[in-house]
């Protein structure tokens, strides 16, 4: 006579689904965490905290309204910025107390941004004694190619980037480092939506660049060359 398996009593079967429950819960938890380490952290940028100093003797200084200029006074709390690589020697330029970013418009003004945009972006290049100048990446004189720079002149005032020639004082600029930074990459907004979201900023007392107000220009008034 075949010998008859006897059936599992319902104490034991109900086990041995508990302990097959327990095993595929595991299972599922050890797959959670593998998917925890496979996600990848977001780029970090490595930047630099500075102040940037000009060569007619100023430091260029962002005012909590916006407006740029530039001031002797070491001890202002404006004067920080931070240069945010966003491409081959391509920096974005920040102030640490706005928020806001430089930017240079079609006609050649500086303005400054909440949002970073193409126009924010500044070809960071060495001249000499180790003085660092700013161009635009998108604007440039368009029958020469001459690059216009970001420049402050002898009066402390920002100047028109096409007024601002390489080799004069009023473009070069020192960055006194305060300490190097871990940055993310910031998001690229397209310069039509920016306007469309705020009007540009005004700029303080530039005589070579109107201020710049409801999109409106000032007439200019006469500047000294630098």
């Amino acid at each position: 006579v075949a010998n008859k398996r006897k059936p599992c009593p319902k104490a034991n079967k109900s086990l041995c689904q508990k302990q097959i429950l327990l095993l595929i819960s595991k299972v599922r938890l050890c797959g959670n965490r593998g998917r925890k380490l496979e996600k990848r952290p977001d780029p970090q940028l490595k930047g630099i905290v500075t102040r940037l100093y000009n060569r007619h003797g100023f430091y260029l200084q962002m005012l909590p309204d916006g407006t740029m200029d530039g001031t002797k006074d070491e001890s202002s709390s404006f004067l920080q910025f931070n240069l945010i690589p966003v491409g081959l020697r391509i920096v974005a330029i920040q102030s640490t107390k706005t928020g806001l970013y430089i930017g240079m418009n079609s006609d050649g003004y500086l303005y400054t941004s909440e949002h970073f945009t193409p126009e924010c972006k500044f070809k960071e290049s060495v001249f000499e004694n180790y003085y660092v100048t700013y161009s635009s990446i998108l604007y440039r004189q368009t029958q020469s190619g001459r690059a216009w720079y970001i420049g402050i002149n002898r009066d402390g005032q920002v100047m028109k980037g096409n007024r601002v020639k390489k080799t004069k004082g009023a473009a070069h600029f020192l960055p006194k480092l305060i300490e190097v930074a871990m940055y993310r990459e910031p998001s690229l907004h397209e310069v039509v939506v920016v306007a469309e979201l705020s009007s540009p900023r005004k700029m303080a007392k530039a005589s070579d660049s109107p201020v710049l107000q409801n999109g409106k220009k000032d007439p200019p008034s006469k500047t000294k060359t630098s």
